[in-house]
């Protein structure tokens, strides 16, 4: 038997109806004939009412079969097709008509407009009674309902007792599918699949199909929401068309059932995951108690640091700094304006976690693909992954597993039209010594950036000199030493003194070669000499003094690294 059709009454209640086409299927419409508007035989009937008043257009009702005679049709023939329209637009299911008496046919006009619209038209047998068909449909109608109220209640008993048994999404699609007898999946906001039951074929059709909310022949989609938040869709296809709107009913009750499983499932996931951060940040803090503890606790983690390791921090680039007025007594401005920023930065905030979550999920996959035994977490603004290494591979950005994870990380996250820079540690051969590969984690992609710009990739031991710049533990000695040494130009409020800096810079990576300078920089040669001479009045004789050019190397190696 067809799914039973089904609308939603003005109440919010489900209302249950009868196709137009199974209606003619009652005995007592046996003689009844189409003679307009068959593409319309799916329209629901949820009511039936008779008339024979003249102005039936005032009384008529959406869903409902209009049962009357020629008499309210009779003096307006002329006009029959407009009243078919009419009633088309109130939402009328059909009209039957029993002739002879009043009207003897239907004008050819009528008939076009029906079958334009999809309006069925039926003429009734003359010996027909209205009240059999009254009886007999309104009692099909009923017992529809009372099966489909029946179904849903099965369904819903079935869901509730998955839930209280702990079961997960996959069991409540599985349970859906065989409800329904078609293939179910789960999708997340991103298209992916989270759960699914059925051929691998629809499995994968299904995917293009999970968007919005939708009633379709041959699938369905309903929103998995909860608490104001999308958590995906559910979707049913059947490549037979077989699936009716009571279908969507059951859908529907079940997608409420995933949100609260989905809802269940990340705030334990969100428990188990601040645990693991936790553990994992006094590992890289060093207090997390000696290599055999860590070794045995990170097991019941199903973390494999029990083996060579090396450190991987990705961060996102292009973090918002906090307002340089934030937390100050005031600045001067109206409370309006200052509302109105307040409401930006929170907006600002709720993008950035967002991107932070995408980018721990986009991390987590591929590491996990890649290596199963890692340990990977979200910290406040980055994402940490210990990693097993190849002791004997020196260069782990060019290839293998690292360079993998990183190139799949990155592959998932463009789509969030985001970047994210990433920093690798030398190897270490024991959990004693990942406190220190965090750090040098930390500097290669802090320094990475600063060199190469967004979306760097960059392990300690290839930072060269910024390495050990990077090793000074004192930034502001740092500081000290690039104003000592430049003078002047360690500024960059002066637009001339920027442009004697990079004179001077370029200067120093040639060589002191005056001709290859001055063609990088195009000026002339005696402008070159001239400038050169201004630079030794104010640093030195740096073009004899080899120590004075190292000095002033460092020093524009230390400014290149300025905000790490």
């Amino acid at each position: 038997m067809d799914p039973p059709a089904l609308r939603l009454a003005s109440t919010g209640t489900l209302t249950y109806g009868l196709p137009v086409g199974e209606v003619l299927g009652v005995s007592s419409l046996k003689g009844a004939r189409v003679i307009a508007g068959r593409s319309g035989l799916g329209r629901v009937v949820q009511r039936l009412n008779v008339m024979e008043v003249p102005d039936i257009l005032s009384w008529v009702k959406p869903n409902e079969l209009l049962l009357t005679t020629g008499y309210p049709l009779r003096n307006t023939p002329q006009s029959l097709d407009n009243l078919v329209a009419d009633l088309d637009e109130r939402g009328l299911a059909a009209l039957a008509i029993k002739l002879g008496r009043y009207l003897d046919s239907l004008p050819a006009e009528m008939i076009a407009q029906a079958d334009r619209r999809g309006f069925p038209l039926i003429l009734l047998a003359d010996d027909v009674g209205f009240d059999d068909i009254l009886n007999q449909v309104l009692t099909d109608i009923l017992n529809r309902q009372a099966a489909v109220l029946a179904r849903t209640e099965e369904v819903h008993r079935a869901l509730v007792q998955i839930v209280l048994c702990g079961g997960g999404l996959q069991e409540v699609v599985d349970e859906v599918a065989a409800l329904l007898e078609v293939a179910v999946v789960a999708l997340d906001g991103e298209q992916r699949v989270l759960a699914g039951a059925g051929p691998d074929e629809h499995v994968r059709a299904m995917r293009a199909l999970g968007r919005g909310s939708a009633h379709e022949g041959d699938h369905l989609v309903a929103p998995v929401v909860a608490g104001g938040f999308d958590h995906g869709r559910l979707v049913a296809y059947s490549p037979g068309g077989t699936l009716g709107e009571a279908d969507l009913t059951i859908l529907e009750r079940a997608a409420t059932v995933a949100a609260l499983v989905i809802t269940k499932q990340q705030a334990v996931s969100a428990v188990e995951s601040k645990y693991r951060a936790d553990f994992l940040r006094d590992i890289l803090a060093g207090r997390a108690g000696d290599d055999d503890r860590v070794i045995a606790h990170c097991a019941g983690f199903g973390w494999d640091l029990d083996r060579p390791a090396m450190v991987l921090v990705a961060e996102l680039d292009g973090r918002p700094r906090a307002d340089a007025r934030d937390g100050r007594g005031g600045d001067g401005r109206g409370g309006d304006a200052r509302g109105r920023d307040a409401v930006a930065r929170d907006a600002r905030g709720t993008e950035e976690r967002a991107a932070q979550e995408r980018l721990a999920a986009a991390w987590t996959t591929a590491v996990r693909r890649h290596d199963p035994g890692a340990a990977v977490a979200t910290f406040a603004h980055e994402v940490v992954a210990v990693v097993g290494a190849d002791a004997d591979d020196p260069a782990p950005m060019t290839g293998g597993p690292v360079q993998a994870m990183v190139k799949e990380a990155a592959a998932v996250f463009a789509e969030h039209r985001r970047t994210f820079s990433t920093g690798v540690s030398r190897t270490v051969e024991t959990p004693a010594g990942l406190p220190e590969a965090y750090e040098q984690a930390v500097k290669a992609v802090r320094v990475g950036r600063q060199l190469h710009g967004a979306g760097a990739r960059a392990h300690f031991d290839q930072l060269g000199v910024y390495r050990l710049l990077s090793l000074v533990s004192d930034p502001a000695e740092l500081h000290a030493f690039v104003r000592e040494t430049l003078g002047e130009l360690a500024g960059d409020d002066e637009p001339e003194l920027v442009d004697l800096r990079r004179t001077l810079q370029v200067l120093l990576e040639t060589n002191l070669n005056v001709a290859e300078t001055a063609r990088r920089l195009h000026f002339h040669y005696n402008t070159l000499r001239y400038r050169i001479g201004k630079l030794e009045r104010m640093l030195g004789p740096f073009t004899e003094d080899a120590h004075l050019r190292l000095n002033l190397t460092l020093a524009l190696h230390v400014l290149r690294m300025r905000g790490i």
